[in-house]
């Protein structure tokens, strides 16, 4: 059963970011809100959750994905990332992008691009996902909410991804609207920044 739970957008209710992140830790699959649209979450261990994701949005073996964190305090643990790299990042977090790093040892191979090894990082700016990262108190496995049916256009409203997903996400937290492109991603892997997917970031600044 589908739980929908509303949390307020920029006062997120303790008592509700506890309960959401309860569930998560014992399996949950989330769609919240971020600053580029609603994404699907999960704890970083969970390896059903992650299955479920690939089969709501029909990924193959190929598909990147991300690590939302609080802040930068993770980076290292879990991308390797140079001097330069992490200045681009720094200025540009918390943020609508998505950064494509080398993964380390700590992510689950599962999680990482099985030929490049890596692995995407983001950290948000919405106050929900931020409660949620901070009371979680590590990074969560995430993919944005894009249906293979929506040729690449994102779910606005949480009623409506309730009702898409209803019986297959087990919580669906109504933020309200939060943006409709997903995040810009850009790859950091190579030495220089290389815009993969233009969306709701500015990619002026990689240029």
């Amino acid at each position: 059963m589908t739980q929908l739970i509303e949390i307020h957008n920029e006062n997120p209710q303790p008592r509700l970011i506890s309960q959401v992140v309860a569930m998560i830790r014992q399996g949950a699959l989330v769609a919240y809100p971020t600053d580029s649209g609603y994404a699907l979450g999960c704890h970083i261990g969970d390896k059903a959750a992650l299955d479920r994701i690939r089969r709501i949005r029909d990924l193959d073996k190929k598909h990147n994905f991300t690590l939302v964190c609080r802040d930068l305090s993770e980076l290292a643990t879990y991308a390797r990332v140079d001097n330069t790299a992490f200045r681009l990042i720094k200025n540009n977090t918390p943020g609508p992008y998505t950064f494509i790093l080398r993964a380390t040892n700590e992510v689950p191979n599962r999680l990482k691009h099985p030929k490049k090894k890596t692995i995407g990082i983001r950290v948000p700016e919405t106050p929900i996902a931020q409660a949620v990262l901070e009371d979680l108190g590590e990074p969560l496995m995430s993919s944005s909410l894009i249906l293979p049916q929506q040729d690449d256009k994102q779910i606005l409203e949480p009623y409506e991804i309730y009702e898409l997903l209803k019986g297959r996400v087990d919580v669906v937290i109504d933020g309200g609207y939060c943006g409709h492109e997903p995040t810009t991603v850009v790859d950091l892997t190579s030495g220089y920044p290389e815009v993969l997917r233009h969306g709701a970031g500015d990619v002026s600044v990689f240029e």
